[in-house]
């Protein structure tokens, strides 16, 4: 079984990482490892605090170490609260107060189209090996709807569905939610390394 250690203390993150990666693989993460500092994400884009975690946390761990940063960006806030979601109405990372902050800041606006974003990093001894990237596109809805999920999902209608990623539970998020469309290329990326 080959160990990966996602760079995050989110265990919705970690959950959604490990259903995706299936029974062939030991995943843990920072809840792991509570000695380790919290890598700060400074950088601008996904890419730039994908990698400082990915990077930093496999200087202090062994084996691999797989990091995201993903958000929601909205057309009609230039891409707001992009590389900020989890932290858009402070840094307490309040899921209700930063949909309540979304819903404030699109009243009034018809344009609602946004998409989740997330940038992966798999990084080994320091270096970075790769890096991988999904989208999926959809709508800010008016209220939130829906009790699975977290972050912005109760807010969230993907193209082609009429229901909230809150609404659609985990197993059907999972299939195709920006975090499962990089992960996929994650796979793919391992499978060549190890051969399964």
């Amino acid at each position: 079984m080959e160990k990966l250690l996602v760079a995050t203390g989110n265990s919705h993150k970690t959950g959604e990482i490990r259903a995706m990666l299936g029974a062939g693989y030991d995943v843990s993460d920072l809840k792991a490892y509570p000695e380790l500092a919290a890598v700060e994400e400074t950088g601008t884009t996904f890419l730039a605090n994908a990698t400082l975690k990915a990077v930093e946390i496999s200087r202090q761990v062994a084996g691999l170490v797989l990091a995201d940063d993903s958000g929601l960006e909205v057309d009609a806030l230039d891409g707001a609260p992009g590389v900020y979601s989890s932290r858009y109405a402070g840094e307490d990372g309040n899921d209700a107060a930063n949909n309540a902050k979304l819903l404030r800041a699109l009243d009034g606006e018809e344009r609602r189209t946004a998409r989740f974003r997330c940038v992966m990093v798999l990084a080994e001894h320091g270096k970075v090996l790769a890096h991988f990237d999904g989208a999926v596109e959809g709508r800010i809805i008016g209220e939130r709807q829906g009790k699975a999920g977290f972050g912005y999902d109760p807010l969230f209608t993907p193209d082609g569905y009429d229901q909230t990623f809150a609404e659609l539970g985990e197993a059907v998020k999972n299939g195709f939610s920006h975090r499962a469309r990089a992960m996929e290329k994650v796979l793919g990326w391992l499978s060549e390394r190890f051969g399964h």
